[in-house]
Formats: C-alpha cells, sequence, structure tokens
C-alpha cells in the first residue's frame, strides 16, 4: 500500500515523523510524496499554541475528504494535538481511522497493524527507530533530536503536559546515530531539543551539550554542526569557548529568551533575569564577534505593561539581533499563564507585535546591509524554478527560517557542495552573492 505524510510543527516533530516513515518502510510499505496517490495517509500533528492547533484540525478535515473522494483508505493522526485532545478529536472529526498519542508511540505499529490488519491474527510489534528513520530534509543536512520533553516549567508553555520531563538520549546512541548519518553522507546536523543547554542533566548530573558537539566534531565526513534553542541561563564558558574554538561547530545562537523586563519574566517562570540575559548576549558578541544572534520573543504576556514593553523595544534596539522572531501570547489551556489575571487585549497585543516587528525588520535589513563585500562558505542546496540561480545558505542561516543566498548559475551541478562566494546586494531577507571558487 502507498502512504503518504504530513507533518506539522517544529522540527523535533519532523524527526519522530521521519521514524515513522522508517517504520512503514521496514514494513513494506511505499512512500508517497503526493498525498493524492496515497492509500494511507498520515498525519503528525502540533498542539502548541492555537494557530497550530487549528492548522492540524484543518489539515485533518481536508485530509478526510480524500476518503471520500481520493484514493485514501486509513487516515491517522498522532502527535502533540492528538496527546492533548484524543477525546474531542474523536468526536470532531470521526473520518480519522486511528489517532495515536505521544505516550502510545511504544506501541506505534501494533495499533497501525492492527487497523489495517485487523483480520490477522500474529500483530507485528516494531519500536520507532532513530537509525531507520527517513530522512526528508535532503542528501547534505538532517536535524539530531537529542531529549524528549521539557522540565523548564513555562507558565505559558504545555510542551511539558504534552511531551512530559525532559528525558536525554544517552550520549553514546547519538554519537552512534550521527556515524551513521555521516556514513550515508549527511553533512551538517543541526542539534535540537526543546531546551539544548539542558542536555544530560537528568542523565549524568551535568550538562554535556558542549562535550556532545565535540564529539561530533570528531567524526569523519561531518562540516557545519548548529544547535538550537539554547536557553541563556545554561549557555556556559565552557559552550561559549566550544563554539568559538570548533570550525565545524557554526557560529550561530538561536537564544529564546522570551521577555527582558523582570517582571515579566518571574510571571513566565523563566529561570533568569533582564541582566543575566544582557550579560550572556554581551559575552558571546566580545568572544564571537561574528556570531549570528537569534532570538524569541513574547508580547502581550498577562500582566505585561506599557513600561515591560518598552524596556524590551529599547533591548531589542541594543541587542541589535541578527534574526528576532516574536509572537503574540496565546492562552494555551491547563497553563498557570491562562489563569493569571490582567490578559491583555487581543489588539494590544497585536499593536505591540506589529511594533517590534516592524523594528526587528529594520535592524535586520541594517545587518544585511553590512554582509555587501564579504565572503563567505555557501552551501548550495538547490536551483531557483527559472534555473537562472543557485540558492542556499552560510553559517549564518538556519533551514526554513532563515534568508537565503542566490547567485548566478554560471557553473554546472554545484547543488549539494559548499563554495566560496561574494556577497554583491541584498534583497528583502535574501543575499545575493557572485561565485569565486
Amino acid at each position: 500500500m502507498k502512504v503518504g505524510f504530513i507533518s506539522l510543527g517544529c522540527t523535533k516533530n519532523l524527526v519522530d515523523t521521519e521514524m515513522a516513515i522508517g517504520l512503514f518502510k521496514e514494513h513494506q510499505y511505499k512512500i508517497v510524496n503526493n498525498i493524492d496517490e496515497a492509500e494511507i495517509i498520515v498525519i503528525n500533528t502540533c498542539g502548541f499554541i492555537e494557530s497550530a492547533k487549528q492548522e492540524a484540525i484543518d489539515t485533518m478535515l481536508e485530509m478526510a475528504k480524500y476518503k471520500e473522494k481520493g484514493t485514501c483508505k486509513y487516515l491517522i493522526a498522532m502527535g502533540c494535538l492528538v496527546e492533548r485532545y484524543q477525546k474531542e478529536l474523536k468526536k470532531l472529526i470521526p473520518e480519522v481511522d486511528l489517532f495515536i498519542s505521544i505516550k502510545e508511540y511504544d506501541n506505534l505499529w501494533e495499533k497501525i497493524d492492527h487497523l489495517i490488519n485487523s483480520n490477522e491474527q500474529d500483530l507485528q510489534t516494531s519500536r520507532l527507530d532513530y537509525l531507520d528513520r527517513v530522512i526528508t530534509t535532503g542528501n547534505v543536512t538532517t536535524y539530531l533530536k537529542i531529549a524528549e520533553g521539557c522540565s523548564n516549567r513555562c507558565t505559558y508553555c504545555a510542551i511539558p503536559y504534552i511531551r512530559g520531563a525532559y528525558i536525554s538520549r544517552p550520549f553514546e546512541e547519538i554519537i552512534e546515530e550521527v556515524k551513521s548519518l555521516a556514513d550515508k553522507g549527511y553533512k551538517e546536523i543541526i542539534v535540537i531539543a526543546q531546551d539544548t543547554t539542558k542536555y544530560g542533566i537528568d542523565l549524568y548530573g551535568k550538562s554535556r551539550l558542549a562535550e556532545l558537539l565535540q564529539e561530533i566534531s570528531k567524526i569523519d565526513g561531518i562540516k557545519w554542526i548548529r544547535f538550537l534553542y539554547a536557553y541563556p541561563e545554561s549557555i556556559t564558558d565552557e559552550l561559549i569557548q566550544t563554539v568559538k574554538n570548533n570550525d565545524k561547530i557554526c557560529k550561530y545562537f538561536d537564544i529564546p529568551i522570551q521577555h527582558i523586563s523582570d517582571p515579566v519574566l518571574k510571571r513566565m517562570n523563566r529561570k533568569t533575569t533582564g541582566e543575566n540575559i544582557k550579560n550572556i548576549i554581551k559575552k558571546i558578541k566580545k568572544e564571537i564577534p561574528e556570531a549570528i544572534l537569534r532570538t524569541t520573543l513574547i508580547v502581550g504576556f498577562p500582566g505585561e505593561t506599557e513600561e515591560d514593553f518598552e524596556k524590551l523595544m529599547e533591548f531589542v534596539e541594543e541587542a541589535n539581533f541578527d534574526k528576532l522572531g516574536a509572537f503574540k501570547y496565546s492562552k494555551e489551556e491547563g497553563t498557570p499563564a491562562a489563569r493569571l489575571p490582567e490578559q491583555i487585549h487581543y489588539k494590544t497585543k497585536q499593536k505591540r507585535l506589529d511594533a517590534i516587528m516592524t523594528l526587528a525588520q529594520k535592524i535586520s535589513k541594517q545587518k544585511l546591509q553590512e554582509k555587501i563585500g564579504n565572503e563567505y562558505e555557501m552551501l548550495v542546496e538547490n536551483k531557483t524554478f527559472d534555473g537562472r540561480y543557485y540558492c542556499g545558505r552560510t553559517y549564518m542561516d538556519i533551514p526554513e527560517e532563515d534568508g537565503l543566498i542566490f547567485i548566478p548559475n554560471t557553473k554546472p551541478n554545484l547543488e549539494n557542495t559548499w563554495i566560496k562566494v561574494k556577497v554583491t546586494d541584498v534583497k528583502n531577507y535574501d543575499l545575493i552573492g557572485e561565485y569565486l571558487g
């Protein structure tokens, strides 16, 4: 039978999807990219914020139509939204044949096998396996999930309720996976977890992220290493020096600070202060001047005053982040923040979001203009639709989230290679360059 997958939400979810694809492939199912051809459709849902929940529901409803008019015989939903609202979803979308929550992943294949081969007495059992996942991000770049869940308990976040407490994968198991990925030709490893800086604390009593990055860098074939979602309170001097002194580790820090005002940070149950955040940003810039700094912010958190917001605006201008994303606070069911007084009006949240993104975009464009004339190493990923340009990324950009660099197509067969380029211009949030060799 032919199986099509739809993966929603974050890259951590994507890794789960890739493992599920591996399971189907192991059991001789044909994986198809075109949903129109699929006899089985699997949707890995996100349930993080309201917009993500709605997207997941809309996707399930849309895919349900394929059971009526298309080739689809079975519709399966898994992931975060299912973990939170399985009972409600069964009533809302009866067209879905099977809902699989995260807590049921150990029995995932048994449930699928029972659905599809219900007359068979001997049901097959298989586990999701990192080593058997089918990479969906091309032939060079892949994500490496080093931990599951989160124990930070930020008051606005439902992840601990959905995914459970933070559980690090064993160090040796991760290294084994990277060796396997390198053997398959993958050269860019993007290390992910809900909070990568907490890696190892639950298993080893201390963070081992810096050590892990060092060990990954020793593996033959690996050229670029990135780590995402580094919480500021856990960014150590050791980690900064590791990034500074290891040529394989991209000088890129994704630091989700959420806010800078101490009263807001306290209500969020963040484990840091505005002063500590400022100090860590200064330290990184001092030690690694070429480092790219990315952050995410929440505006309109309950009780956020005009003074709190002005502090945030001032800090954004002061910190001069290369990349910045911001979100309006989303009231998530079951979280402590949902019960806080002084909920902010929607229009106020939107106004603050518009203001901070306008500032962030201004800073981003200025910083891109400063790159003109600079030379960089570029990973060529593909061509534009018309074939006139190659496009790809430098160390300054992560897939999907950041901009691209474009160069004229003057040389054949550059895809999936690293080349030298010189930046000649800026267009919107992308760079234009020329091939140097």
